[in-house]
């Protein structure tokens, strides 16, 4: 759906980041979950820096992205924003204790470990790529992913989902693996399940929606010296 100024709800998110970074910065989590349960969004870019002023702050106390205005509820963490838009709207939650249960596994499980060590492939390659210690930790950053993966995909085998139905887990478990690319090369299933979560009708509507807010111009020290975009 078009994302809509009057609607309820309000995301912030970024008005400029590297490329690199487009299309993985979280709130497109978000924004995925709003539109698999049909609810209309309005979203409140902020330009580089202004995450870190009292403004923002004061809905995010790290300063980071993505948050949501839900009347008068206002909430943090990509993680715990898609679980509540879950459990508000029909449409992304499954109905029994157990399947929720282990859709909720499947998120801790996604952001708990599976993210870091893309995140710390992340800082080693890209955000600070020229630090003394980033080649020589790549390689156990490397090791790490490698096991990740691995356990993952045989825990998945040959089942379309890890949490056994589309959900709220599984969400955000393509929304990490998504930074593996290249990476899955070895582990078809798992490729073949981001394909799976991507190919939905929501997320393509969602990462227009984050593509297109990529409107500003970059902060005065340039693309290649910009902070890293908190939760890429």
């Amino acid at each position: 759906m078009p994302v809509d100024p009057a609607a309820k709800i309000t995301i912030t998110a970024f008005d400029w980041v590297p490329d690199f970074a487009r299309g993985q910065v979280r709130d497109l989590r978000v924004r995925w979950a709003l539109e698999e349960v049909g609810q209309p969004y309005s979203v409140r870019l902020l330009s580089q820096g202004a995450q870190k002023r009292p403004p923002h702050r004061s809905r995010q106390p790290f300063g980071q992205v993505p948050t949501l205005e839900d009347g008068d509820l206002i909430l943090f963490e990509s993680g715990a924003i898609v679980w509540h838009i879950a459990e508000r709207f029909p449409g992304l939650m499954p109905g029994t204790v157990a399947a929720r249960a282990m859709q909720l596994e499947w998120a801790f499980a996604a952001l708990n470990t599976l993210e870091p060590p893309f995140m710390d492939h992340a800082m080693a390659t890209l955000f600070e790529a020229d630090a003394p210690w980033s080649a020589p930790r790549l390689p156990a950053v490397m090791a790490r992913i490698d096991e990740r993966l691995h356990e993952a995909s045989d825990r998945l085998g040959t089942a379309d989902w890890f949490g056994g139905e589309f959900g709220p887990g599984d969400l955000l478990m393509v929304s990490v693996l998504r930074m593996a690319d290249g990476m899955l090369d070895d582990h078809p299933n798992l490729a073949a399940y981001v394909a799976r979560g991507t190919g939905r009708d929501a997320f393509a509507r969602a990462l227009d929606d984050h593509m297109a807010g990529f409107t500003g111009a970059p902060p005065p020290v340039g693309p290649e010296r910009a902070p890293p975009p908190d939760g890429p």
